[in-house]
């Protein structure tokens, strides 16, 4: 599998042979071009945000993301033709290991306190929450819904009838951890596209999903991607659409690392789903799964 995984890159890499749309979310400009890594002149350098890169993509281009000390910070949509490719050529969103980042701070006057170390708050998206610490997912705690409230560890979390609750240590107040809640619908949302490679790209603390391959996706590839941190799912598959999993890490999602819908086809190879707070896929109505190359049938993955 990891052949295969390596032979996708390569194929990628060498044929995506569309124009390059620099994105810089420290030193670009939304007024400029996007032609440039760096800017040179009043127009010519990198965009600000993917939102305003995916205004200036054609078929079979490549959004180029730089690497900076700041997530990204926004949800995006592709969809259509514009946001597609073409066979042997795929319009390409390159990561570069950069994160996008859904999640934004708990605000310090938020927080109750409930007893002994638990604090709580309630945020204003509550079917599906995501808690943060440094940009990373706090561990959960991941009893049943409607169960009584359970014993938190320290440093864990719990979503629980609506309300975030959190355990710190001794002596200590949520405020003095750098923690963040999901603040953002989804992360990436694609939409009738075609012919589209993600690759090497984080993403994280969103309240849905971290992808949503709402419907209509025709060969569409997640390379090396990581989904973690999100409140319902890392990844989810729908209507009727057809994706592939490639070297991608899954997992700290909230109620599936990979959720599968109505008629969907998934291909996942040389993968980690990590089931440490959800199943490692859910998989719901007449969705099909293939996990390097064997057909699974079952409901719900451990």
């Amino acid at each position: 599998m990891r052949k295969l995984l390596g032979f996708i890159l390569i194929a990628t890499s060498s044929l995506a042979l569309g124009r390059d749309i620099f994105v810089d979310n420290i030193a670009g400009d939304d007024a400029f071009v996007g032609d440039f890594p760096t800017a040179t002149t009043n127009v010519n350098g990198p965009v600000r945000t993917i939102g305003k890169a995916l205004k200036l993509t054609l078929p079979g281009d490549r959004i180029v993301l730089a690497v900076t000390p700041a997530p990204y910070r926004e949800c995006i949509a592709l969809q259509g033709e514009r946001h597609s490719g073409y066979a042997g050529r795929p319009l390409v969103l390159e990561g570069n290991g950069a994160i996008l980042d859904g999640s934004e701070p708990v605000p310090d006057e938020a927080w109750e306190f409930v007893a002994g170390d638990v604090f709580r708050f309630q945020p204003a998206r509550m079917a599906y929450q995501q808690l943060l610490r440094d940009g990373k997912p706090v561990v959960r705690n991941t009893a049943p819904r409607g169960e009584k409230f359970p014993e938190l560890g320290k440093l864990e979390w719990c979503l629980h009838h609506g309300w975030i609750y959190f355990r710190g240590e001794p002596n200590r107040i949520p405020q003095q951890y750098a923690l963040s809640f999901a603040g953002m619908q989804t992360g990436i949302t694609l939409y009738k596209v075609h012919d589209l490679v993600i690759h090497n790209l984080t993403v994280q603390g969103y309240q849905l999903d971290g992808i949503n391959a709402h419907d209509g996706v025709r060969g569409g590839r997640l390379i090396s991607v990581t989904a973690r941190g999100n409140g319902r799912s890392g990844v989810c598959v729908a209507g009727g659409s057809r994706v592939e999993l490639a070297g991608c890490t899954l997992g700290d999602n909230g109620a599936a690392q990979l959720l599968l819908e109505e008629y969907s086809l998934t291909r996942v190879f040389d993968s980690l789903l990590i089931p440490n707070t959800a199943p490692t896929f859910v998989h719901g109505g007449d969705a099909r799964l293939y996990v390097d190359g064997k057909l699974t049938d079952a409901k719900d993955g451990e």
